[in-house]
């Protein structure tokens, strides 16, 4: 299973560093053996060499040059970080990026053998205009990357459910991912309103091999938590 923190635009450098390392003593004195992966905001990336690995929630795609308020491969490369996060429902609504934008910066990191969490999801208006529709949107967002690719990993991020505390239904999640795992064999994780509270579930249903984590995961405690829960349903 993989567990991965998106941490968006909190935490200073210092309070990150402070996190990676508590979460890297639960790890380790737990014998957590999932995939950690962490992704700190733009300004508190660190160069981290342990179990965790730290990825980039975003990234021009360019090695560097005039692109004012970005980061290039230069400067993820001072940081020894391979791993990105691209496509997150945030990056795509509130930032405008564009399937086109998105495919460049995919192809880019990918030629650079990074480790890619791509995401894909359906706000709720589309969601509310039936399963056929919804599925539609979502192909949509698989158009020009490579589902193929070995340093892949897909996010189902239900956009209507992300910070509201809602959740689709089991059964739901179930069928999504019954068919997201027809479009790529890439391992699949599921985002939206996960919470230690509902961790367990979501990581015991057929389809789902991990989760992306949100504000939920801001607090260490709560997300080594998350990773015990992960390490828990393994043994059984």
């Amino acid at each position: 299973m993989i567990i991965a923190a998106n941490l968006k635009t909190n935490l200073t450098r210092a309070k990150t560093i402070s996190y990676l390392n508590e979460v890297e003593r639960f790890i380790e004195k737990n014998s957590i053996t999932q995939e950690v992966l962490v992704f700190p905001a733009t300004s508190s990336l660190v160069k981290h060499q342990a179990g965790i690995k730290v990825g980039a929630q975003n990234a021009y795609p360019a090695i560097n040059g005039a692109f004012t308020g970005e980061i290039g491969y230069e400067q993820l490369e001072e940081f020894e970080i391979k791993t990105i996060l691209i496509g997150h429902s945030e990056r795509r609504h509130v930032m405008g990026e564009t399937q086109e934008e998105l495919v460049k910066k995919f192809n880019f990191y990918k030629e650079l053998g990074f480790r890619i969490v791509y995401c894909v999801g359906e706000p709720l208006s589309v969601r509310e205009s039936g399963h056929d529709k919804m599925m539609e949107y979502i192909s949509r967002q698989y158009e020009g990357i490579d589902v193929m690719y070995k340093n892949l990993i897909i996010a189902y991020e239900p956009v209507w459910a992300i910070g509201s505390g809602l959740t689709p239904t089991p059964e739901d999640i179930v069928t999504i991912h019954k068919e997201l795992k027809t479009k790529s064999t890439a391992p699949l994780l599921y985002g939206g309103s996960v919470k230690v509270t509902n961790v367990q579930e979501v990581l015991s249903l057929d389809g789902v091999d991990g989760v992306l984590v949100g504000s939920a995961a801001l607090y260490a405690e709560h997300f080594c938590s998350m990773c015990e829960s992960a390490q828990l349903l393994e043994k059984k």
